[in-house]
């Protein structure tokens, strides 16, 4: 399958910035199951590519002059295929992925939930897992922020790609099973999921393979999803994440098409968010 992607990425501040360092985390991994045919990164100011702990590619976007915006405009094709549902061990052992992190840890409420640890778990119990996260926290969009923890979403039973990822990440490593979160864009005809998307990765150790699967889908993740970057939670994988000096009120505008061959099949329209002032960190 060719995935056709474009995804536009626009901050603006009330008045200007003085300095901006921006990590993008916007160029598809290599992982089984895809391949980048083309990719292209457009952004204002220096950039430095890189690649982090996690095997993700990274650009380091640093812009020392006044600014009022920064516009990020990534696109490419990327060629996928049903291998992306099963996944070999990487270069990092899967026990990086196994303690909990501040936003994926499990209080008791998540603890009783994900039941008592078992001898085995499989690709059915995994599934089934999810199944059950899907059903209890509803797909609402604004019901949550980036920084809510899982524990948060869970408690209020509703939010999006992000907190489904976040409850399976601390379920499964209730489970003693290790975790990762993943980034990445999605080809959908869903009205009321955007195309930019988050799911997991379960390492099954007698499989020893990384299993991957769209919680807020219930589906195994497979040619219909594009990987970007994978982590212990969203902070490791998010696509764009900085700091700035100045720049008082800041607006985000994020528009991403993704489509198959030759015609668009789903379009996610600019959605502006009002954020609050945070010169240590957007």
């Amino acid at each position: 399958m060719l995935l056709h992607i474009r995804h536009e990425t626009l901050y603006r501040y009330d008045r200007p910035a003085r300095h901006s360092v921006q990590s993008l985390r916007l160029t598809p991994r290599a992982d089984a199951g895809q391949r980048v045919q083309s990719w292209n990164l457009s952004a204002p100011g220096k950039q430095a590519q890189q690649v982090d702990a996690h095997g993700n590619v990274m650009h380091l976007l640093t812009i020392d002059e006044p600014h009022d915006e920064i516009q990020i405009l990534v696109s490419g094709i990327v060629e996928t295929s049903p291998t992306s549902t099963v996944l070999p061990v990487g270069s990092l052992s899967p026990l990086v992925y196994l303690p909990g992190t501040a936003l994926t840890q499990a209080d008791e409420a998540l603890q009783a939930f994900a039941g008592p640890r078992r001898s085995e778990i499989d690709q059915d119990d995994v599934m089934k897992l999810a199944l059950r996260i899907r059903d209890a926290l509803d797909y609402v969009t604004g019901a949550t922020a980036v920084f809510d923890t899982a524990a948060h979403a869970f408690a209020l039973g509703r939010g999006v790609c992000q907190d489904h990822a976040h409850v399976m990440l601390a379920c499964s490593r209730a489970h003693g099973l290790p975790a990762r979160y993943v980034s990445g864009y999605l080809l959908t005809d869903r009205d009321d999921h955007v195309a930019s998307h988050a799911w997991v990765d379960v390492w099954l150790e007698p499989a020893k393979q990384w299993f991957s699967i769209d919680v807020t889908n219930g589906t195994p993740a497979g040619p219909q999803h594009c990987r970007l970057a994978v982590g212990r939670d969203y902070l490791d994988a998010c696509p764009v994440r900085g700091v700035r000096r100045g720049g008082g009120a800041e607006s985000m505008f994020a528009k991403v098409d993704v489509f198959e061959g030759s015609g668009p099949r789903r379009t996610a329209a600019p959605r502006p968010r009002l954020l609050q002032q945070r010169d240590a960190q957007q």
